[in-house]
């Protein structure tokens, strides 16, 4: 097989290799048979104090819908089935999240699902995950180096979760990359553009999700400073960009993956550590 500097985006091998690998990689797994650890009671008061678990069960019960909904418009059959995999895959990460809701008392309920279905739509959903996914990395990694919760339970759902987080997002950024080519928009400079307006609209599109979210939370990076005691964006941004590329590691190496925030993340640990350095000269110039 020809390594990824070979693979022409936008080929009908590209659409073969993304569509195929996340198929094959699909897990059955019902969340209610799921080996759900005992949690003592500083753990439940922990994970009842997260405040996002509303807003996090609608956004994955709307796209969920959403999702499916697309997959029904499109005529590629493997892509299609490729995109209604994903939406089977956002149903069940709301129904993960209702048993947990269940299973340890947490306080979160959601509406009946009304999302608006178009592929403008699935690509602002696409998006957004990938923003979500590189801020909930960090979170994750976070977590478990303090032990926040206990490790059966963290790794449970961030096994379950961030894998399959990982595995949308590689096939969105390369649906989006085939589509765009397959389109005429191929031009490094074109995708680079519309890359950066899909970021934006998705930043957006997650400030409004929190603030009309009914339990006032935003979404995952929002929430990681009261989470977290003695989180400094540094420690963050440095545990996203560990993270994510532990989990990347897993995909398929010649596939396309999610580059502008790992990109970012990385250029502002440069300026910060700058920033870190200069000012310790200043101090020892002052005291000189």
């Amino acid at each position: 097989m020809p390594d990824r500097c070979a693979m022409h985006i936008g080929s009908d091998e590209h659409k073969e290799l993304f569509c195929r690998a996340f198929i094959a990689t699909h897990r059955p797994y019902d969340p209610r048979d799921l080996p759900w650890p005992e949690l003592d009671q500083e753990s439940l008061q922990r994970l009842r104090g997260i405040p996002f678990w509303s807003t996090a069960l609608q956004v994955e019960t709307n796209a969920g819908e959403m999702v499916l909904g697309f997959s029904e418009s499109l005529h590629d059959p493997l892509i299609r089935e490729a995109v209604a995999l994903q939406g089977f895959e956002e149903g069940r990460h709301a129904r993960l999240l209702a048993t947990m809701v269940q299973r340890y008392g947490l306080s979160a309920r959601s509406s009946e699902p009304s999302p608006t279905i178009s592929e403008r739509a699935f690509i602002d959903f696409g998006y957004e995950e990938c923003l979500d996914s590189f801020f909930g990395f960090g979170i994750y990694r976070i977590a478990r180096q303090v032990q926040f919760l206990p490790d059966a339970l963290t790794s449970l759902i961030g096994g379950l979760l961030l894998g399959e987080e990982t595995r949308h997002i590689v096939f969105f950024v390369n649906w989006i990359a085939y589509e765009r080519v397959r389109g005429g928009r191929g031009a490094p400079a074109l995708q680079a553009l519309l890359a950066g307006y899909g970021y934006v609209r998705a930043l957006f599109g997650l400030v409004k999700t929190a603030t009309r979210s009914r339990d006032g939370s935003g979404f995952l990076a929002a929430d990681a400073g009261s989470t977290f005691e003695g989180l400094t964006p540094a420690s963050f941004l440095q545990a996203c960009v560990a993270e994510n590329a532990a989990q990347m590691a897993a995909m398929d190496a010649r596939l396309l993956q999610p580059r502008v925030l790992p990109q970012l993340a990385t250029f502002a640990l440069d300026a910060l550590e700058m920033w870190r350095r200069a000012g310790e000269r200043a101090g020892t110039v002052k005291r000189a």
